[in-house]
């Protein structure tokens, strides 16, 4: 059975939406609301855990490098093999990884052990999340698409809410090994609800899995992360650091190669002729390198400039989440109801004008004006993020979904990369490696004026920076308010 195999078995789903989407919507939401609440929770538990495993910042600092590298290696292999095997098992499969993962974590005897176990996490997490998108768009309909996954959205909000508050408490009282504990309930409840509530989808048969294209890929990734995580520390222009980056360049060629040549590729070039899809993907890196390194930024401005505790540095950077519990839900039915191009275009712009009012933070700390522009990007973002997902996926064709979502993910990582590189260049352009990593963390002392002038001047040039990424994602933004033809999955649903 082949590609008519699969579509006929979607059918029912496809023709008024899943009569589960509810409860399939439930599933997918809280493993996303677990993996994101892991990521957030562990930066706030880093400084216990470097004392407690006595490691160095550096290796700490890997911890959370280790996931992002595998959680992005893997997204690709994922969405391909998601359209092989089946969504279910390989969402239920990453899933209890990530769980296993994560125990493992917590018993972790030394700062090797719990690397390890860190890059076996991100491989679980990358085989759910790869996966989620598309079971989502399966299971409902296009008029109810946008409101599924602005749902889907709160539980990224909830997570960057409960993470940074709820690590502050656990790492104070309970030690920094719970903030994995507490993650696992979560994930095992997920497990269990997808086992139960989860449709079997019948795969694709025929197409072998790409493996020298995941290999070259994964080795390709791998190393331009490594070079962005590690350049600062060994010297941008160090035989290392240009090593990996020339290694990056010649190992993105063959996977190029390799990807033309493939019957099934990995990473569908073809999908890049949809100019829609192709215009997503743009936004979707140049959105993520303008948005993700904003709670890095601020939390090197509250704890090193203000001298906040990490636990009230945490509750500061609440406004930059909670309205999304409102606006990520409001966002997906506007984007139903007027499209989602509109609500992309007008999201990225107001994040670009809260990144210019966060660009004029002081050396006295205030409150409200930092409150205001938080709240305003919050909004925007709920806007924003929900119909920007909706518009990518809804432009590629349906039986091409877990590759899309793969590579939308993919790109989406790639761009945290990016956007966290490029702030703690800033960092450690105004202090010295050493201290920018102590600040981050929670452990430096006081700075000295000098220090803490260059620090909040560094801090007003990235958020200035990045407002440059938010007019280029605007820009790229424009081709999708261009009417399309609609799609084979969507003349289906219909």
């Amino acid at each position: 059975m082949g590609a008519a195999s699969a579509k006929s078995a979607a059918q029912p789903a496809l023709a008024g939406g899943d009569p589960r989407k509810w409860w399939i919507l439930s599933v997918v939401t809280l493993t996303a609301f677990v993996t994101n609440l892991d990521g957030t929770i562990v930066i706030i538990g880093l400084p216990r855990m470097v004392a407690g495993l006595h490691i160095t910042v550096t290796t700490g600092l890997w911890a959370l490098t280790s996931y992002i590298i595998t959680s992005t290696v893997f997204l690709l292999p994922a969405g391909r093999w998601s359209e092989l095997v089946g969504q279910k098992r390989i969402f239920m499969g990453g899933l209890a990884i990530f769980t296993a993962a994560t125990f493992l974590c917590g018993i972790a005897p030394t700062g090797t052990w719990l690397l390890a176990y860190r890059f076996i996490q991100g491989t679980g997490a990358a085989l759910a999340l790869a996966t989620a998108t598309p079971i989502i768009v399966r299971a409902f309909r296009p008029s109810e698409l946008g409101r599924a996954l602005g749902i889907n959205s709160v539980s990224w909000v909830a997570g960057a809410i409960v993470g940074p508050v709820a690590g502050g408490v656990l790492v104070s009282t309970l030690g920094w090994r719970s903030i994995f504990f507490v993650t696992i309930p979560f994930a095992i409840a997920g497990v269990v609800g997808g086992w139960r509530i989860l449709r079997d989808q019948v795969p694709s048969r025929g197409a072998a899995t790409d493996w020298a294209g995941a290999i070259t890929f994964g080795l390709a990734v791998t190393s331009l992360l490594v070079a962005l995580s590690m350049g600062q520390a060994w010297g941008w222009s160090s035989l290392n650091t240009l090593g990996l980056f020339f290694a990056t360049v010649v190992l993105a060629s063959f996977f190029v190669r390799i990807e033309q040549r493939h019957a099934a590729p990995m990473f569908d070039l073809g999908l890049l002729g949809h100019p829609h899809y192709r215009s997503g993907l743009g936004v979707t890196v140049s959105y993520s390198i303008g948005y993700f390194a904003t709670t890095f930024l601020l939390t090197i401005y509250l704890q090193g400039a203000a001298h906040l505790s990490p636990l009230d540095a945490g509750l500061m950077l609440v406004p930059l989440s909670a309205p999304q519990l409102v606006m990520g839900p409001l966002g997906g039915v506007l984007a139903d109801r007027y499209g989602p191009a509109r609500l992309v275009a007008v999201g990225v712009l107001l994040l670009a004008a809260g990144g210019f009012w966060l660009g004029h933070l002081g050396p006295h700390f205030e409150v409200l004006p930092m409150v205001f522009p938080l709240l305003l990007m919050s909004a925007a973002n709920g806007l924003a993020w929900p119909a920007l997902t909706k518009a990518v996926m809804s432009s590629a064709p349906g039986e091409r979904t877990g590759t899309a979502s793969g590579m939308f993910y993919t790109f989406r990582n790639v761009g945290m990369a990016l956007s966290l590189t490029l702030a703690l260049v800033v960092a450690e352009v105004s202090l010295p490696p050493r201290i920018a990593s102590e600040v981050y963390l929670g452990t430096a002392n006081l700075l000295r004026p000098a220090l803490k002038g260059a620090l909040i001047h560094a801090t007003n040039t990235a958020f200035w920076a990045f407002v440059g990424f938010y007019l280029l994602a605007f820009l790229l933004a424009l081709p999708l308010l261009r009417a399309r033809p609609r799609s084979a999955s969507e003349g289906r649903q219909a």
